[in-house]
């Protein structure tokens, strides 16, 4: 039965006088002060996290959680090969699971393209359901990067990554 808003009736909460404030996350990470930084974590080997923190700044974490002084933050690292996407589901699962580190937040994946071009059914279909649980930035393939050549701006359809990981890309945009 919903009330008459559209809503399930259930109980009500009211607070009355000041909300204090959230008490800090346990664990062993330092409170982020200042502009929000990342840990790239690769949930397989070859993800491109190094590539990535190259590009987008950030903290490489290769494939080791984040220490007690790297950023708390993490970004999720894999290729869109059937290796990488069932690497991340693993991964996220630890997350699920309260497994990971205490103190780490789980901000995002970050598929990394591994061909040029358009990811075939089933390999779309997995990310699509990784998709459906958390917030994903797709990066396409490049070939500058592969050749080591990482000079260049971001490739175009990754503004929603550099806003992210850039607070001066925030502030001018």
């Amino acid at each position: 039965m919903r009330t008459t808003d559209g809503r399930l009736p259930g109980p009500e909460i009211w607070i009355r006088g000041p909300v204090p404030a959230p008490e800090p996350p346990p664990g062993p990470y330092a409170a982020v002060t200042g502009p929000r930084r990342f840990s790239w974590l690769g949930t397989h080997g070859g993800a491109g996290v190094s590539t990535l923190a190259a590009v987008y700044g950030g903290h490489d974490c290769g494939r080791d959680w984040p220490g007690p002084g790297d950023p708390p933050s993490v970004l999720l690292v894999a290729r869109t090969h059937a290796g990488g996407l069932d690497a991340v589901l693993r991964t996220l699962e630890i997350f699920r699971l309260g497994q990971a580190p205490a103190g780490l937040d789980l901000d995002a994946v970050v598929l990394v393209a591994d061909a040029p071009g358009r990811l075939p059914r089933p390999l779309a279909q997995r990310a699509r359901l990784i998709e459906s649980v958390i917030d994903v930035y797709r990066v396409p393939w490049v070939q500058d990067w592969r050749l080591g050549d990482l000079s260049a701006a971001p490739p175009r359809e990754t503004e929603p990554l550099v806003r992210l990981t850039d607070p001066a890309a925030r502030r001018t945009r």
